[in-house]
């Protein structure tokens, strides 16, 4: 496999200019991370992204504060995403705290034994109907229990939970004909 030589040439012009002041960008780094591992990750990504933008730089100017402001660019960033990160997942929290029922909502179905019909019935409702069903239904909560894990009104919860036996007696006629439980329509 041959090289391009003016690709090696970037490379080599990107060496002279960069590689010399890495020492400097990775103790600025353990400054922000105050993490060695962090640092030389926040390091390499930078010069990872310096590569990538290399077309972008004028030759003739500061390659190191160049390579600074990349660094800190690139570590803001990534404080960025983190705390996003962090933000998204509180709010998870915060809803699984108010939704208890997701976490083992299927599990609790299975303990009750229902059948692999009635399963497929609950899982076709949509999430909000369906918790409503297995907090009053299963799980025997009133609904203004059920309006306070779910952070909405009782009617809602009572218009929710109408909805989601209408659509469940629905689904699950034809079966409960085959099974005896209600006569066939004549």
């Amino acid at each position: 496999m041959q090289h391009d030589p003016q690709r090696r040439q970037e490379r080599q012009h990107f060496d002279q200019a960069v590689l010399g002041h890495l020492d400097e960008l990775y103790g600025t780094a353990v400054r922000l991370t105050r993490s060695r591992s962090d640092a030389e990750d926040l390091v390499q990504e930078a010069v990872l992204r310096a590569w990538s933008f290399w077309s972008r730089f004028e030759p003739g100017t500061n390659a190191r504060a160049w390579m600074h402001r990349i660094l800190m660019n690139t570590f803001i960033n990534g404080y960025r995403r983190r705390r996003r990160e962090r933000e998204l997942l509180a709010r998870v929290r915060v809803e699984d705290q108010r939704r208890p029922w997701r976490l083992h909502e299927a599990r609790r179905a299975r303990q009750e034994g229902l059948g692999d019909e009635v399963e497929a019935a609950l899982a076709s409702l949509p999430d909000d109907f369906r918790a409503v069903v297995l907090l009053v239904d299963f799980d025997g909560m009133s609904y203004q229990q059920v309006a306070h894990a779910l952070d909405c009104p009782i009617g809602t919860v009572m218009s929710r939970l109408h909805r989601a036996r209408r659509a469940l007696k629905r689904r699950l006629r034809v079966y409960a004909e085959q099974e005896g439980y209600i006569a066939q329509a004549a």
